[in-house]
């Protein structure tokens, strides 16, 4: 089969609403940097980063799909390490696609949906509106929070992270929950939790404030990762466009530390 980047672009942005979802303006969903084609094996990575992109061109990939794109940081020269990446995908005749929100707020391929799934809790609603789109999803258990603290830091170990908790008690339950990716703990999303009596919120990372105020909050926050609460998404998008393109697969692991 041969799949030009036209043909697998459009089925992405049809298949995540990426035309319908609003993001934030630096997002730029979609084609980032175009290439001669056609696609012969598909890299996926979280971040647009010089180390994923030079891990994707060793895999023999011509089209890396993330998560982060390569604008995060809004108009700047073409120097230094931009002009390096771009330089990079432009040499090896590697294309650039591109997607956030619209991968976060997906009911397949969403990264909070999935991670719920990872955590074995099982999803009820939606949670962490951007414009009114969920972001994020809640639910209700009868869990112990040192379990679930456990089960986080456990998949964020293998995914790149290292999980902490703000305080709790050692016997608290966990009763109401929600989930975030990535930078998941800002003011907005702990107002929306604190007014739907959630009492334990997982996210990849959040300002020291946050963990200041989530006891008095009656909340409990588990950070779990910006880098590992985000590889799910990707992966589970790739291994989608394997199987409906006939394309190899691969996704790029370059953590953070975040």
């Amino acid at each position: 089969m041969t799949v030009l980047l036209n043909d697998l672009a459009a089925h992405v942005d049809k298949l995540l609403h990426v035309r319908d979802t609003p993001d934030y303006p630096n997002a730029i969903n979609g084609v980032q940097v175009a290439h001669s084609g056609p696609i012969t094996r598909l890299a996926t990575a979280v971040d647009a980063s010089e180390l994923a992109i030079r891990r994707a061109v060793a895999s023999g990939a011509n089209l890396l799909l993330v998560h982060h794109g390569l604008f995060w940081s809004g108009l700047q020269p073409i120097a230094g390490h931009q002009y390096e990446r771009i330089r990079l995908l432009f040499d090896h005749d590697v294309a650039l696609y591109s997607v956030h929100l619209p991968l976060d707020a997906h009911g397949e391929f969403g990264n909070s949906r999935l991670l719920a799934a990872e955590l074995s809790l099982p999803v009820t609603d939606g949670f962490a509106h951007y414009q009114g789109v969920a972001c994020g999803v809640q639910g209700s258990s009868d869990t112990p929070t040192r379990e679930l603290v456990a089960r986080v830091a456990r998949f964020s170990a293998t995914h790149g992270g290292n999980a902490v908790a703000s305080a709790f008690d050692a016997d608290r339950q966990t009763r109401r929950w929600a989930i975030c990716s990535g930078a998941g703990a800002g003011g907005a999303t702990l107002d929306e939790a604190t007014a739907l009596g959630i009492d334990t919120l997982i996210v990849g990372e959040g300002p020291h404030w946050t963990a200041v105020d989530a006891p008095e909050r009656g909340l409990v926050i588990i950070y779990a990762g910006h880098y590992a609460t985000e590889t799910l998404g990707v992966t589970a998008l790739g291994e989608h466009l394997s199987t409906k393109f006939d394309l190899p697969h691969q996704f790029i692991a370059a953590p953070t530390g975040l």
